[in-house]
């Protein structure tokens, strides 16, 4: 559990990091933009290509994998039952804050020194990159252009790098394939500065504005934390007791629901100036409300 909280720590530390670079730096108007457009265009596509090309795609039919896809998809239609009245990209935004879990920056930590297994988050990480990022795309830019013709949906994602990363990667896992090294090195080297840009950049966002402050939508935000660190994993919970899951299998897929909202969530918002507020504050809330909904499932499960 310590380990897990050095997550936290970590990933506090970097986002401290982007404030104060954003607040005292003297950056120009447009610096968060342009680095979040770097990570959409280049960093993110190398690092989804890294680890899908690694990964076993086999895991992705299991029950516990049912279990965290059923729990999601169900805080989505949530989201947007409870919350109506917003334009079609902020109900989007906040439905993926109530279900788009952390599963691989926070995932892996908690899998690792909660779980005691690391492989339980692999494929939560695969479905979202794989399923539900290239849904949520194609929902966004049909949102935010108004283009909703078949053509639109079926070459959207072809055009999107993020999804291209993880195509390409899913295609080298299921061959075999591997990278000379004088390509794969690099790819890879560029991938690993992915995640604290997308933190610099979130941290950046931060400064100058407050946590739920007037003009935002509190009750969206507040209704999407809620679902995604209290309702998600209630409904994982429930839905692993039905299946007939055991007790190390039901602890897993509930204590995975409670990670908080991925970040990379952020960088769709802003890729597509869509609900930027609203996930934002959503990431934030629903990251520090992670460690007492951890500790809470862990001490039910063990009483």
């Amino acid at each position: 559990m310590i380990s897990a909280f050095s997550g936290f720590a970590l990933i506090g530390v970097i986002v401290l990091v982007g404030w104060v670079t954003r607040r005292f730096a003297g950056l120009p108007e447009n610096a968060e933009a342009v680095l979040g457009r770097l990570v959409y265009s280049v960093l993110a596509p190398c690092l989804l290509f890294t680890g899908v090309a690694k990964a076993d795609l086999n895991v992705l039919f299991s029950e516990p994998l049912i279990v965290s896809t059923a729990a999601a998809v169900v805080c989505f239609g949530l989201f947007a039952l409870l919350i109506r009245g917003r334009d079609r990209g902020t109900t989007i935004m906040g439905a993926l804050a109530s279900g788009y879990t952390n599963a691989n920056y926070i995932g892996i930590p908690v899998a690792t020194y909660v779980l005691g297994n690391a492989a339980l988050v692999v494929p939560i990480v695969i479905l979202q990159l794989l399923v539900i990022t290239p849904v949520a795309l194609t929902l966004l830019e049909i949102a935010t252009t108004g283009r909703a013709s078949w053509r639109t949906v079926l070459m959207t994602p072809l055009r999107n790098p993020l999804i291209a990363g993880v195509a390409l990667g899913a295609v080298f896992a299921l061959t075999g394939w591997h990278l000379p090294t004088v390509l794969g090195n690099p790819i890879a080297a560029i991938g690993q500065a992915a995640v604290p840009v997308v933190l610099i950049a979130f941290g950046m966002s931060l400064s100058g504005r407050g946590v739920l402050t007037a003009g935002s939508d509190r009750v969206a935000t507040l209704t999407a934390v809620a679902l995604k660190t209290a309702g998600m994993p209630v409904i994982a919970f429930l839905m692993a007791h039905a299946l007939g899951l055991n007790h190390d299998e039901t602890f897993a897929v509930t204590v995975l629901a409670a990670l908080p909202t991925a970040q990379n969530v952020f960088l769709y918002g802003q890729r597509f100036n869509a609900g930027a507020g609203l996930i934002r504050d959503a990431i934030f809330l629903s990251t520090l409300a992670c460690a007492p909904a951890l500790l809470l499932i862990t001490f039910l499960f063990h009483l």
